[in-house]
């Protein structure tokens, strides 16, 4: 192997370490942990022998009347040395998994930036689009991308949700789901999430999905939105494959990770 292929090498393993640090953290932390209560396991039997020793000794020299019973600090001075061992494992294991915390924190941290410049710029990049274009050639954009969703995944080769409140077939642009309902239902589910919103501070995408009743998902609860965005939803109309009319329903402000977090 020559020293580019081992420089190479060097590369790639320091970058999957750096992409894998929490979870390799977190592994460590857990190893640490599980070691350390092995570890004070084992040391138990060897400290109950030290410290019948440490009571005979005491006895013996006549110092205390029997039975003797040990403080906690002479306990302490007795088997600190067969439990330090075990101390130190679970304080590096305890330090590994706060390591993972944060940077996790950061991570998500700077995803929730970027997420947050991104919404920002497409809001001005569509208020951009009406004032060049017009209301009118406007929709008809939102209504070609909505068509050009639903085509690239067809209403046939997904299962349909029945609601039970209409017979209009939908499209959830967020989950990717076809189902039933009816877009005065879904109103008034964007209506009545936005008052919960005005008394509860936030809410998830899946307590949006329980005022249409579709079915959660498993993400709908690490998504939402808060009082500071409000829900707004935007309905686009198109055909699915099979030439039924769908109402696609997308979110101009779209459900974000940091929704508990108020501006």
């Amino acid at each position: 192997m020559n020293f580019d292929s081992i420089k190479k090498l060097a590369g790639c393993t320091k970058s999957a370490l750096v992409k894998y640090s929490p979870e390799i953290l977190a592994g460590l932390g857990i190893a640490g942990m599980t070691t350390a209560t092995v570890m004070a396991v084992k040391a138990t039997p060897k400290a109950l022998i030290l410290l019948d020793q440490e009571k005979r000794k005491i006895a013996m020299s006549g110092r205390v009347k029997r039975p003797v019973k040990l403080t906690p600090k002479q306990v302490a001075m007795t088997t600190w040395k067969l439990y330090s061992p075990a101390a130190v494992s679970g304080v590096m294991g305890a330090a590994c998994i706060l390591g993972s915390t944060r940077v996790n924190a950061k991570r998500n941290a700077a995803l929730a930036t970027a997420y947050a410049m991104s919404e920002t710029a497409l809001k001005n990049y569509q208020q951009k689009v009406v004032e060049v274009i017009g209301e009118k050639k406007e929709k008809e954009v939102r209504e070609a991308v909505a068509q050009d969703i639903v085509a690239s995944d067809p209403a046939s080769q997904k299962e349909i949700y029945i609601t039970g409140k209409g017979d209009t077939l939908c499209y959830d642009a967020a989950s990717g789901r076809y189902f039933k309902s009816n877009i005065d239902h879904l109103r008034r589910g964007e209506i009545d999430i936005n008052r919960k919103l005005l008394s509860e501070m936030y809410v998830s995408l899946n307590e949006f999905y329980d005022t249409i009743d579709l079915p959660n998902i498993g993400i709908g609860e690490e998504l939402g939105w808060n009082v500071d965005t409000g829900v707004e939803i935007d309905f686009g109309s198109c055909l699915s494959d099979d030439g039924t009319p769908c109402l696609v329903m997308n979110y101009t402000v779209k459900p974000r990770y940091d929704f508990r977090k108020l501006l």
